[in-house]
This record gives structure tokens, C-alpha cells and sequence, in this order.
């Protein structure tokens, strides 16, 4: 008989969980394994909520399991190292991001993007090693083997820092992989969201012009005063989208839901890219654009523990952190709900720490 949660490990772990596709949660007892020669264990601290999150807690990819504890933008102080870790001690800050496994010998881990393994293992609703389930952030304790810790910058802080461990990575590896990180670019980017105002803060550190393009015109003040974008589109005015046509090296494109590429294409400037960060069921592909202009269409998700590393660091030299609602526990659900209407500027975080008590 398979044992129970609670049972699998012989470490007790607390934390909120959700028990099926409704995606309310509410506190969830579990364990975690035993701190072995190579891993770490940790306090958490903070958690970010990442929009994956919520897919996955109503299951809406089709592949949750139950019960799932989320989270994966994890920060904490390290209270356990075993006997071969060397990179990290006791009173450490640290950093989980968003997995926790690879298999550590294939092309794509020997180039340090374990992020592209056929064989990850992501912080939450996957099957470790030992063939057990991962659960994530929203608790008061982790183990993760040393390759997948991140070390934090002194400087960084925990809470507005942690979120950088998906929304930083997913945007910083773009801008690095596809050229985007060199001084007098014009780089836009679609949507203002928990992506969107990071991919403005990161890709103004590199020196670029950003434009902002939404279809929202009461962002404007937020874009340009709030998070230094140089300039700001409303999608469906025509007129300035016509006056903008290709006058962009890249997109950023941040946006999940379902939304013309066309009009997008427009504002590149010849051999432009679109660089797909959200995650759309599907979109329409408009093929003449491409051809005459020699355009591109591409996409990402995260990095590796490598690149997150650096990325991280990059964060703190240029003091880029997220904008962040700081919550209790207790208050998850209906930041959920409020996520759900992108009723939040940018980011929520929970404090662990502070409001995650045993019962």
C-alpha cells in the first residue's frame, strides 16, 4: 500500500495545499526526505505565486496531481548541508527556482540547460528520483540537492528578489540568447504584467529603448513613470501602430491569452523577432510577414541553474527586483482569485516565515 504523504519521508513538513481541480487550498500536512550527502535543507522564507501556479491548481493543462502544493520562486536560509555539498552553509540565503532535477548527463544538462532536459524534474507536481512526488514553496521547509540551489546576492532582497527566480529568468535568458542585451536596441514589450514590468526593468538595464504595447491605455503611467519604458502603445489604436510600424529590433511577447501576432509583426523592423514568453493554447501565424521580411518567431521558458546564477547576480548589481503585494498565508486563496482578474501590480509574494504556522 502506498503510503501517505505525511508518511513517505521522515522529515514533517507543513504547508497549503490543493486536494483537487476546484485549486482552494488549505493547510496540508506532508514530509520531506532526509537532508542526503549532496543536498541542502532550507527554511523558507518567501514564496512568489507565479500565473503557473494557478493553471495548475485548477488544472487547467490536464496534468495536476493531487494534492499539489505550488511554488516555485523559493528564497530561505539554509539549516542543514550534507556531508559533500560545497558551495553552501548553514545561514545561508538561498534560492529555489523552478526545478529541482535533471539527469544531469545529456547535451542539453552538459551545457548547463538542465531547463531543456528530457528528464526535468520541476519543483512541484512531478516525481523525484526516489519516486515520490515534488511539492513546492507554499511550506515551511525544502531539501534540494546542491546543483539546483541558487546562491543569493547579499545585496538582493528575499522578497521582491524571489519572483526573479521564474519572471527574471524567463525574461533575462531571452534578451541574452537571441542578442537582445546590447546597448540601443529597440525592444518592446507586450503585456504589463508579473512578466511583462520584469522584461521592462531587465531590458532597460541593458540599455535598450523599450516600448510598452498593451491594450490597456490606463497603463500608460505605470510603463513610462513607474518602470522607466520609454514609450507606450495602445495595441488597437491603428494610428499608433502604423506610426510605429518597424521601428523594432525585438518583441517580448508575455501575453497567455489567445491574440494577433499581425499586428505585432508590423512593428518590427526587417529580420525583427518575436520572442513568445506566455503561453497560449494556440495562435494564428501569419506566414507572408515572415518570408518578406525575414522575421522570426521563437520562444523560451526559464534557464538553467547556470544562467539563473547569473542572472540573479545581474539583478542585484542593477538593483532590479520585482514589484511585489507581500501576503500571509492565509490570504492565498483569494490572491488567486485576484490573479485571476490581474488584479495585482506586479507580483504576489507570501511570507512563510512570518505566517506559516503548524497546527
Amino acid at each position: 500500500m502506498a503510503k501517505s504523504p505525511e508518511e513517505e519521508h521522515p522529515v514533517k513538513a507543513f504547508g497549503w495545499a490543493a486536494r483537487d481541480d476546484s485549486g482552494v487550498m488549505s493547510p496540508f500536512k506532508f514530509s520531506r526526505r532526509a537532508t542526503g550527502d549532496e543536498d541542502i535543507k532550507l527554511n523558507v522564507l518567501y514564496c512568489g505565486i507565479c500565473h503557473s501556479d494557478l493553471h495548475y491548481l485548477i488544472n487547467e493543462r490536464g496534468t495536476a496531481k493531487y494534492p499539489l502544493v505550488p511554488g516555485h520562486e523559493i528564497a530561505g536560509i539554509v539549516t542543514e548541508v550534507g556531508s559533500k555539498v560545497k558551495n553552501f552553509k548553514v545561514g545561508d540565503k538561498i534560492g529555489v527556482g523552478c526545478m529541482v532535477g535533471s539527469c544531469r548527463s545529456c547535451d542539453r544538462c552538459k551545457e548547463d540547460l538542465e531547463n531543456h532536459c528530457p528528464k526535468i524534474i520541476t519543483t512541484y507536481n512531478h516525481t523525484y528520483y526516489d519516486g515520490t512526488r515534488t511539492y513546492g514553496g507554499y511550506s515551511d521547509i525544502m531539501v534540494v540537492h546542491e546543483h539546483f540551489a541558487i546562491r543569493w546576492p547579499e545585496n538582493l532582497p528575499l522578497d521582491s528578489g524571489c519572483p526573479l527566480l521564474c519572471a527574471g529568468i524567463t525574461t533575462y535568458s531571452p534578451l541574452k540568447y537571441y542578442g537582445l542585451d546590447k546597448p540601443g536596441l529597440h525592444i518592446g514589450v507586450v503585456g504589463l504584467g508579473g512578466l511583462g514590468h520584469v522584461a521592462v526593468k531587465m531590458a532597460k538595464a541593458f540599455g535598450s529603448k523599450v516600448t510598452v504595447i498593451s491594450t490597456s491605455p490606463n497603463k500608460k503611467d505605470e510603463a513610462i513613470k513607474g518602470l522607466g519604458a520609454d514609450a507606450f502603445l495602445v495595441s488597437r489604436d491603428q494610428e499608433q501602430m502604423q506610426a510605429a510600424a518597424g521601428t523594432m529590433d525585438a518583441i517580448l511577447d508575455t501575453i497567455s491569452a489567445v491574440h494577433p501576432l499581425m499586428p505585432l509583426l508590423s512593428l518590427l523592423k526587417f529580420t525583427g523577432k518575436i520572442v513568445m514568453l506566455g503561453s497560449p493554447k494556440a495562435l494564428e501565424l501569419p506566414i507572408m510577414p515572415l518570408l518578406a521580411g525575414k522575421k522570426m518567431i521563437a520562444g523560451s521558458i526559464i534557464g538553467g541553474i547556470k544562467e539563473t546564477q547569473e542572472m540573479l547576480d545581474f539583478c542585484a548589481k542593477n538593483n532590479i527586483t520585482a514589484d511585489v503585494e507581500v501576503i500571509p498565508i492565509d490570504y492565498v486563496n483569494k490572491a488567486m482569485e485576484r490573479l485571476l482578474k490581474a488584479d495585482v501590480k506586479y507580483r504576489f509574494v507570501i511570507d512563510v516565515g512570518k505566517t506559516l504556522k503548524a497546527e
